[in-house]
């Protein structure tokens, strides 16, 4: 059973069960009503009677019907009198005779009290009253016709089930039409999920009209859908950039391990060299499978955040560069803390200085400068060529300048997806006298950061 029928039969059991106790409610209740006017009526009429108004059981020519032939239907009550004795007399009325029950006679000897019956007499039913008269007089019985009170409570009756069976019916089309008009978005929506799920493709159409859960849930779908085809973009991008990357290295590796089928050919100085060209193209292939891989899973941003003094960062990364390079790096920085993942951090600020060493193959200082939640790294090279402020972060970009040299092009994309990470961006300029500054900002500036400089 779909969630549409669900939904019907719902509407339908809660508006008919609704009706249903309604109907039985006000019918219970204007039987009872009902029930207690005659009662009262009884009384009073016993009252008229037993003090010699017999008028009251007169017929009564407004309740005689249209095919009545003569005036019993017309006369609704009918009285008996049961003397002390037992001996019952009939009074006035309907030319009927009520049967007297034991309690009857006793209440006809009795000085007081009285009892209400239902009795049947041939066709018709009775409601009889036997209330005792005093004085040594007996009892009078007096009964009245409810066959037109019945026949009201049926009436009334058939109207509630019909209304009963109307709400049922009206509850049931609602329901259809409301789950209708719900889950018509919703076959559409799985509909869209379905041919995403058996086609893998991501630019499928997907309704996000209106406002409602089912809305949100469609545009939610379709901001995943979204994501969904830029990462498969990305990776895609990403496979056909690695393929390029590696073909440099391993056609060089290829050719170098053809020649060494001839080493012993080789004079000394091209033995040196082809080693050395080996060893070079082997270490660039590992660092750019390494880059890869924490560019590829984002090992930077799995870390847990934590308070992070930037400074710090600057200062490991630059003891860093300093050991494996042997260049001086100056670390200009205040001591702002931000809410970070250290190992990120630290691994963008190493790059950006192996960056910059790379374009400025000089003696001079390369400086590291923090403030705030910008880091920056100012080198001597020969700067970054116009244009290209914003491709250097790209992945696997070379500038015409920088294609001879080492790299695999991934050392700032990965700069800027760990800024992108701290909720801060990237920035590549110009430094003033010649040579680049690069660096990014970092989001989430803790507000008790102290701001006294220190040097390193």
């Amino acid at each position: 059973m779909n969630l549409r029928s669900k939904l019907a039969i719902a509407f339908a059991v809660i508006g008919g069960g609704a009706a249903v106790l309604v109907g039985v409610l006000s019918y219970q209740t204007a039987s009872h009503r009902i029930g207690a006017e005659l009662d009262r009526s009884l009384r009073t009429s016993a009252g008229e009677v037993a003090a010699g108004a017999v008028q009251v059981l007169a017929p009564n020519e407004l309740t005689r019907g249209p095919h009545d032939d003569d005036h019993d239907e017309a006369r609704p009550m009918a009285a008996q009198v049961i003397a002390p004795d037992g001996v019952v007399r009939h009074l006035g009325g309907r030319p009927i005779a009520f049967p007297v029950a034991p309690g009857d006679r006793a209440l006809a000897a009795a000085t007081t009290g009285q009892s209400f019956a239902d009795v049947t007499v041939g066709r018709d039913d009775y409601r009889v009253l036997t209330v005792v008269l005093g004085g040594g007089r007996g009892a009078l019985q007096l009964g009245i016709d409810v066959d037109e009170t019945r026949h009201v409570l049926d009436d009334l009756a058939v109207r509630i089930t019909a209304v009963s069976v109307a709400v049922l019916l009206a509850a049931a089309s609602a329901g259809w039409l409301i789950a209708r008009q719900i889950t018509r978005r919703l076959v559409r929506l799985t509909r869209v999920t379905e041919e995403v799920s058996a086609g893998s493709r991501f630019d499928v159409a997907v309704p996000t009209e209106g406002k409602d859960e089912v809305a949100r849930l469609a545009a939610s779908f379709d901001a995943m859908l979204a994501r969904l085809a830029d990462s498969r973009a990305d990776q895609e991008r990403l496979v056909q950039d690695v393929a390029h990357e590696l073909r440099t290295p391993l056609t060089s590796l290829r050719t170098n391990a053809s020649v060494l089928k001839r080493f012993e050919e080789l004079s000394p100085d091209d033995r040196r060299r082809l080693l050395a060209d080996f060893d070079g193209e082997t270490r660039e292939l590992t660092n750019l499978v390494t880059e890869l891989v924490e560019l590829a899973t984002q090992r930077y941003d799995d870390e847990e955040t934590e308070p992070v003094v930037l400074a710090d960062v600057a200062a490991w990364a630059a003891e860093r560069a300093r050991r494996r390079s042997g260049r001086p790096v100056v670390v200009d920085a205040d001591r702002t803390e931000v809410s970070g993942r250290p190992k990120g951090l630290r691994r963008a600020v190493s790059n950006l200085l192996e960056n910059a060493m790379k374009f400025d193959p000089g003696t001079d200082a390369v400086e590291v400068r923090v403030r705030g939640g910008r880091i920056a790294v100012l080198d001597r090279g020969p700067g970054i060529p116009a244009g290209e402020e914003v491709r250097v972060f790209d992945r696997f970009h070379r500038a015409a300048s920088a294609r001879s040299l080492p790299g695999s092009g991934l050392g700032l994309a990965i700069v800027r997806e760990v800024a992108l990470a701290h909720g801060g961006s990237v920035f590549a300029e110009q430094r003033d006298g010649g040579g680049a500054m690069v660096g990014f900002t970092v989001g989430g500036v803790l507000p008790d950061s102290h701001l006294d400089r220190t040097g390193a």
